[in-house]
Parts: C-alpha cells; sequence; structure tokens
C-alpha cells in the first residue's frame, strides 16, 4: 500500500535571504575594468577623483527599492576592454549594444559561470544568485556526497575572479510545493513527468524571478543552450523568440519549451551562439576555477540520492506482476508501477534478457517488458498531448508542417498537428515510430529553429490508432490472479481492438479491464 507522504524538513540554517526579498538590498559595485580613462585626464585629476570617489559612487547606486529610475551603472560612452580573443560571436547574445543590470544565475558549473563572464566582458551590471532548492529529510546520510556545498564554493571563486556579488537564495519551500509535488503525484499516477521543465518553468523562471521583481534587473541571464531573440526597443508589444542554439547536441529548448511569453521577454542566454567545446576553452582562457569541472548528470535535485529510494520514501511498494509482452508468461514480481517507465532496461532484475518495458497496466499494477523493443507491435506514432503552452501565440487548428522533440537531444520528427475542439488538446501525427513516448513527458514543437511551445504526452497509440502492445492489454484481463508465484500462460481473450467503441457500448479496452 502507498506510505504517507510527508512534506519534507527544511534546513534549519538560517538563509542568507528568503522570499520576498522585499527587505533586501544589495550593494552594486562600479567596476574598474569597464572602464578606460584617456591618460592625459587621469593624470591631471587623479587627486581630486580620488578624494570625492566614495561619494560620487554612491550617488550613482540607487537603492533597488527606489521608486526613481535606476541610472545605469555603465556610462553609454564606455570604452571598457574585452579579453582578445572575445569575438563578436562570443558576445551576440550578451547584448553588448547597450548596458544592462543582469541577475545572473550560477550553479557553480562551467555553463554559467562563462555565461557571467561573457555578460561582464560585454560591461553589464551583474549580480549572481545560487538558487538553493533542495533538503529532504531522511536522506541526511547522502548530504556528505551531495555536491550543492562544493557547486556554492565554485560560484564564490567565479564571481571573486571579476568582483562580483553573490547572493544565495533558498527555494526548498516553493521546490517543493511546485515541483516535488507534481513529480510524485505524476509518479502515482504512472506517468514519467520532466522535472528539468518544470524547474525551468516554476522556479528558475518563475519563483526566482517573482523574488527580484522589486529589484528591477533589465533580465536574468542562466548558462542554457539557447537563443532568445527580442524585438527593437520601438516594437516593445512584439513577441520575443526562442531559437534553437548553434550546438544541437547541447541545445536545451526543450527544457525552455514551456515558459511563457512573459518570462521570455526577461530572459538573457549568452551560450546561445556557442557549442560546448567552444565554452570549455573560454572556461580555460578565462581561467575559471571550474574550468575542468565535469557537467552535472542525473534529475537536478536528487544529487547522489537514488531514483528508487525517493520514489519508495514517497510512494512506498506494492507488489505486482511482470508479464511477456507477447505470451503472457509470468516472469516475476515487481515493487510497484511507479517505479517503472517505457523503455526501462535496468531495475527489471530478470534472467534471460535484456528486457525491456513496454506497457504498464496501472489499475491492475502490471508491467509488460519485452525483449524486442522494436518490434513492430510495439511502435508509437501518434499521441494526445495536453496542457499546451504557446511561446507566442495558438497555432491555427491544424497545422502538417511542424517539428517536434520528444525528450531532450538533438533529434527530430516531423509531424502534423490537429487541434482538438477545446483547444487545450491536440493529436500529432509523427512521421516516424518511437518506441519510447511515455505519458508525462514533454513534447515540444518548432517551426523552423523557432520553438513554439510545448505540451504533456497524455496517451499513445501505432500508427492505426490500436493501443501500443494491444495484446498485452489483453493478457492483462487475466481470470485467476491467484496463480502467482510461478510461470503460468495467461489465458487471452478474443477481442477485436476497434478504434471507436459503438455507441451504448463499452470499448474494447473497458471489457478487458472488466473482464
Amino acid at each position: 500500500m502507498f506510505s504517507a507522504v510527508a512534506k519534507p524538513f527544511l534546513s534549519p540554517s538560517p538563509p542568507l535571504f528568503r522570499l520576498p526579498l522585499s527587505s533586501i538590498s544589495i550593494s552594486f559595485r562600479v567596476f574598474p575594468s569597464f572602464f578606460s580613462s584617456s591618460s592625459s585626464s587621469s593624470s591631471s585629476s587623479s587627486s581630486s577623483s580620488s578624494s570625492s570617489s566614495s561619494s560620487s559612487s554612491s550617488s550613482l547606486l540607487p537603492s533597488p527599492q527606489s521608486s526613481d529610475p535606476i541610472t545605469p551603472l555603465i556610462s553609454s560612452d564606455r570604452n571598457y576592454s574585452r579579453h582578445a580573443f572575445l569575438v563578436d560571436q562570443y558576445l551576440s547574445c550578451s547584448m553588448p549594444e547597450k548596458p544592462l543590470r543582469v541577475a545572473v544565475l550560477l550553479s557553480g558549473g562551467v555553463d554559467s559561470s562563462v555565461a557571467l563572464r561573457l555578460l561582464h566582458a560585454a560591461g553589464h551590471s551583474c549580480t549572481a544568485f545560487y538558487l538553493k532548492i533542495w533538503f529532504q529529510e531522511g536522506f541526511e546520510n547522502f548530504w556528505n556526497q551531495c555536491p550543492w556545498e562544493d557547486d556554492l564554493k565554485y560560484a564564490k571563486h567565479v564571481c571573486e575572479q571579476v568582483d562580483v556579488p553573490l547572493e544565495v537564495v533558498h527555494l526548498t519551500d516553493e521546490y517543493w510545493e511546485r515541483v516535488v509535488s507534481y513529480i510524485i503525484e505524476e509518479y502515482r499516477c504512472g506517468r514519467t513527468p520532466n522535472p528539468d521543465v518544470l524547474c525551468n518553468t516554476r522556479i528558475k523562471f518563475g519563483a526566482f524571478m517573482d523574488a527580484i521583481s522589486d529589484m528591477e534587473y533589465d533580465y536574468v541571464a542562466s548558462g542554457h543552450y539557447a537563443k532568445v531573440v527580442h524585438p527593437p526597443a520601438d516594437q516593445n508589444d512584439a513577441s520575443s523568440v526562442l531559437e534553437l542554439s548553434q550546438d544541437m547536441v547541447k541545445d536545451q529548448t526543450y527544457f525552455l519549451s514551456h515558459l511563457s511569453q512573459t518570462q521570455l521577454k526577461r530572459l538573457l542566454f549568452p551560450l546561445g551562439s556557442i557549442k560546448k567545446d567552444e565554452v570549455r576553452k573560454l572556461a580555460t582562457q578565462f581561467d575559471l576555477p571550474n574550468k575542468n569541472r565535469k557537467d552535472s548528470q542525473g534529475i537536478c535535485f536528487l544529487g547522489k540520492i537514488k531514483f528508487s529510494d525517493f520514489v519508495c520514501t514517497h510512494i512506498g511498494e506494492m507488489e505486482g506482476i511482470i508479464l511477456e509482452a507477447e505470451t503472457g508468461d509470468f516472469l516475476g514480481n515487481h515493487r510497484g508501477f511507479w517505479f517503472y517507465t517505457i523503455g526501462q532496461r535496468q531495475g527489471l532484475r530478470l534472467p534471460g534478457g535484456p528486457w525491456y518495458v513496454v506497457e504498464k497496466d496501472t489499475k491492475n499494477n502490471v508491467v509488460f517488458v519485452s525483449r524486442n523493443y522494436y518490434s513492430i507491435d510495439k511502435r508509437r506514432r501518434i499521441f494526445r498531448v495536453g496542457s499546451l503552452r504557446w511561446l507566442s501565440g495558438k497555432p491555427s487548428g491544424n497545422v502538417r508542417e511542424l517539428r517536434c522533440k520528444v525528450r531532450h537531444g538533438p533529434s527530430f520528427y516531423s509531424c502534423s498537428f490537429e487541434m482538438e475542439a477545446d483547444g487545450d488538446v491536440a493529436v500529432v501525427h509523427l512521421d516516424e515510430d518511437d518506441q519510447g513516448l511515455a505519458a508525462g513527458q514533454f513534447a515540444a514543437f518548432y517551426e523552423g529553429t523557432t520553438c513554439i511551445g510545448s505540451g504533456v504526452i497524455l496517451e499513445s497509440w501505432d500508427d492505426q490508432c490500436f493501443p501500443v502492445c494491444a495484446k498485452a492489454l489483453q493478457l492483462a484481463a487475466m481470470e485467476d490472479k491467484t496463480k502467482l508465484g510461478k510461470p503460468v500462460k495467461i489465458k487471452t481473450m478474443p477481442i477485436t481492438l476497434s478504434v471507436e467503441a459503438d455507441s451504448g457500448e463499452s470499448s474494447a479496452e473497458e471489457k478487458l479491464v472488466n473482464a
């Protein structure tokens, strides 16, 4: 049975600041590296400028809570010195044409650190923010392995190199309420959510943006591999556009596809025109302390906590059976369908493999596996998608020439898109098979190189609109569930699946479940 889910105990140590931020003031400094004075003027006025530097600089720095417009910290005619290796391409996504106040999300990794240095080199006034989002009671033994303290140390060292202030934001409450709770419920229902999409939408560019809304930053920046094209200043009503990055392997528009236009208008992604290997080279040339640090892997909030331990703690275990999809043979028992997702290979512990999860019957707690993952009867080509969000306006009812990503990576499918009557759900037809479509995952849609929005996959079928593994669904209608514990051939029912059930009759799937 399900175990009770308790809200996690949050770290008792006092945060540097916690929402709301109305009482927080941050001191901004003018950095000498941004300016170069002429030699004649500096020699004649060095003593006077020295005596008045304190008062003059303070007059340039209004409080973030001031109702007056913020005076730019960098003069429009500045002549700062750039590194010789910074060609225009590297700064093209950093808006170097005008001085800005930028809040930079700094994780301690290489990507966000290089993004900060590019913005700094472009002459912007930067403040770095490190988001601490996760503390889970019961997993304390893992904290000596969790990298967040190392992350923060690296972030501090990166900021110290260029004298950029760093603030730590504790968003543990917000992360639990807006991301983790949702993830737990999705797994409980048998779906496979994507925490990275939710974290971007609800935390990094949601709760954090809300927290600094009174601080009058021009933009929020991060180390994502994506481009945002903003309209000219005289076309403020026009939409900002999310574009694919230069690096198609690292491109992260999939994870950003569920943002709103309001969020997108406030974002900068300095790495949008740079490939990963170039970012590594820049990290070396900047001599960043984390230049040789490996990229983070795994689910962002778990660190080195095992996924199965996390799920077991918050949902519990409920023993069920594992059946071979093609034959109905009983192969073993499992701990609960929520531990498995379509395409999963690890953790099944079955002999004679490799075995892959190809379907789940969440009503009867049955997991279907196969050694023939790519066989015709397991292909998926059509799916329904809901919770649609569009970055710049809803497309027309039927769209025939779109591209679609169903997971992070460089691969696209060509697809057609048919909106249902309510406008929040659509049916998508892929031009190729994809065995790994899983309910709960996001599907992102593109027109050319522009990401136009995304939605959550609800269900999928083969190219004839039949349920995937139709025979497996028949096998789920077992007559005698008491024969568990030894291999047993499950009796199949002679039912012909149809696309639509006649009016007043139960569908084939309902007959199977009720049999």
